[in-house]
């Protein structure tokens, strides 16, 4: 008799230990359902924007058996994704995984918008991926201090690439004038590969991109890169210094990648949702992966991801409302 309830407490505890180690990376009872995980990216297949999904998606298949699919639903500066996943139930099965654009930015461009970017409820931050100055090679400065120099001396003559009104690299060569006292000429582009091609051909003197495509262009000689828009130095670039070593203040501009759910999905598969992002995010060859896209991985609480958004959104209001950026 004592033996078999010894087995039956041995069993039973077993059983719970198992249960609570599958918690991590498993649906809770809101996501248990026959339907696949759906992460909408709001930009074309190629980018960083879809690549980092990509490489998560295949690490959190296991905790949702009917699988997890990348959803590109592209066009108006990411806001026509966006809108299709605030419209969707709100039960954790649809999420917008995407740069700050319908997330944080955004509604302070356009006039009128199909959703309200400020009822999103923030998942987790899934990475940091810094803004770089890169400058044609036809621009005759080799590091920071020839380059403001030069720009000082010719303004309104020195052009900049962005990826189109509104986007980031826009609005960090906005923040970069104003924090500087210059003046460019904007030169907008539909997406980075043409901005960087320009660049690289120097139809285009400065194009403020994202390290992890500007990377290898300035390890190949054939663009330079100048200063990281970061707190600390980019493992991608290690000898390229940050513009708070070049002492230019508030010239911190990273792309961020967040992921958000519908309003009114609840606090408990909001959290469980965090911490299948996070246990993925912590995998070793996630994390490698990650720095070959010049990209630091987040994890974040939805807390602390709620505040990471909010100080982002009001920083670049600033910046929009100084610049005075609009977009119909």
């Amino acid at each position: 008799m004592n033996t078999r309830n010894a087995l039956t407490r041995r069993t039973l505890a077993l059983a719970a230990a198992t249960l609570a180690g599958s918690a991590l990376l498993a649906p809770t009872s809101a996501l248990a359902q026959a339907k696949p995980l759906r992460l909408v990216v709001p930009f074309p297949a190629g980018g960083t924007a879809d690549v980092l999904p990509r490489i998560l998606a295949e690490k959190m298949r296991d905790a949702y058996p009917a699988g997890v699919l990348i959803d590109n639903k592209t066009g108006a500066g990411g806001n026509i994704g966006g809108e299709f996943v605030a419209r969707a139930e709100p039960d954790g099965n649809t999420l917008l995984v995407s740069p700050p654009g319908p997330v944080a930015i955004n509604h302070h461009l356009y006039k009128t918008m199909s959703f309200d970017p400020t009822k999103w409820v923030p998942v987790t931050v899934v990475a940091t991926v810094p803004n770089v100055l890169a400058v044609s090679n036809r621009v005759p400065a080799s590091n920071y201090a020839e380059f403001i120099a030069y720009l000082k001396a010719n303004p309104n003559k020195v052009t900049y690439a962005s990826q189109g009104n509104g986007s980031t690299s826009h609005l960090t060569a906005n923040l970069f004038m104003q924090q500087t006292g210059t003046k460019m000429v904007h030169v907008a582009y539909r997406g980075t590969a043409p901005a960087l091609n320009d660049l690289v051909g120097g139809q285009v003197d400065v194009f403020f991109d994202n390290i992890a495509s500007s990377a290898q262009y300035h390890q190949s000689g054939r663009i330079k890169v100048l200063a990281v828009a970061d707190e600390r130095r980019s493992s991608a670039l290690p000898q390229v210094p940050t513009f708070g070593e070049l002492k230019v203040d508030g010239m911190n501009a990273v792309t961020f990648f967040s992921v958000v759910a519908p309003a009114g999905t609840p606090a408990d598969t909001v959290a469980q949702l965090q911490k299948n992002f996070r246990a993925a995010l912590e995998q070793p060859d996630v994390r490698q992966k990650f720095a070959a896209q010049g990209a630091d991985p987040g994890g974040q609480s939805p807390q602390d991801t709620a505040r990471f958004i909010k100080a982002e959104s009001e920083k670049w209001a600033r910046v929009i409302k100084t610049a005075n950026v609009t977009l119909d």
